[in-house]
């Protein structure tokens, strides 16, 4: 075999290796991420919450509502659903059965794009120059958001799309504001402004997509942690670099995990956790070093 025809033959095999693996080996590698963050009240119990964010579920995804159920045994004091759940029509009790007793524990969750339009086919090399924002011209959302809701809600979990609200977990009187999700415009801060209620033990701004300008205002308003998902941490990276593409305004390197916001500031800036997200697209469904993941924050004293 000629030199240049191997080569080729074996960067064929090469690829069609790591799409296999990408596609159906990482893609259910669920990992459960784990860091302590410093923003209670000096004396303060720890208080443990679960960050779920981008199941994107469709029909057959049983590894993934396995792994799901699972969740509960961490007995977290406080769930955090970030959006996107759902990807289809027939995905509603199942995400509901699969999420199970953690409803019955207090809990917070806000839309993404994905609870309301089903995902359309494009061409994944997109994201290197633009976001899918643009995809989202559609007015009238094909897909029951409103069942996904109300599943929560009716279990006592908050809707905080575009609301305030208070929520009690873990011996903590939490202030939560929220967003609807601004990668299809539909994020009105302007329903929540204000400086958050200083007496309360923590205050909690939840969003789908970490747009800068939106935790600018939280920041600003004095809450003391963010939690956003949509990124999918990049979704497909480069090992040993990381995410190349953000799908929204916030720059790669904190495409997940937990980071200051905004990077540069005083003591008080908030923390900020992005979920890499436990699905994929159904038109993209693979990871590549980039495993779906879950989060058990540890909320603990601040520091000094």
């Amino acid at each position: 075999m000629r030199a240049p025809l191997r080569a080729l033959t074996l960067a064929a095999v090469a690829g069609g290796a790591a799409l296999g693996y990408a596609s159906v080996l990482e893609r259910n590698w669920f990992a459960l991420r784990r860091a302590d963050v410093p923003v209670l009240p000096a004396g303060s119990e720890r208080v443990r919450l679960l960050h779920l964010s981008d199941l994107h579920l469709t029909p057959g995804r049983h590894r993934l509502l396995s792994w799901l159920r699972s969740l509960d045994a961490l007995a977290p004091d406080l769930v955090v659903n970030t959006g996107d759940s759902i990807a289809h029509a027939q995905s509603v009790q199942p995400l509901l059965d699969a999420l199970g007793p953690l409803l019955d524990r207090p809990g917070v969750f806000v839309y993404g794009s994905n609870d309301l339009y089903s995902p359309i086919p494009a061409n994944p090399l997109r994201y290197l120059w633009t976001t899918s924002a643009k995809e989202n011209h559609r007015h009238v959302p094909d897909l029951p958001w409103a069942e996904v809701g109300a599943g929560m809600a009716a279990a006592g979990w908050l809707d905080a799309n575009n609301a305030r609200g208070r929520v009690k977990a873990g011996g903590l009187d939490i202030e939560v504001g929220g967003v609807h999700d601004s990668h299809i415009s539909r994020a009105r801060y302007e329903d929540i402004a204000g400086p958050a209620d200083p007496t309360a033990d923590l205050r909690l701004g939840v969003m789908h997509s970490p747009e800068p300008a939106i935790m600018d205002q939280f920041a600003a308003d004095g809450y003391d942690l963010l939690l956003a998902g949509h990124t999918h941490g990049g979704q497909v990276c480069v090992p040993g670099y990381g995410s190349l593409v953000t799908n929204c305004g916030i720059e790669p390197r904190r495409a997940s995990g937990l980071h200051r916001h905004p990077v540069d500031g005083g003591p008080d800036r908030p923390w900020l956790h992005v979920s890499a997200g436990l699905g994929t697209s159904p038109w993209v469904p693979f990871r590549f070093a980039c495993r779906p993941e879950a989060t058990l924050l540890t909320l603990v004293p601040r520091i000094g």
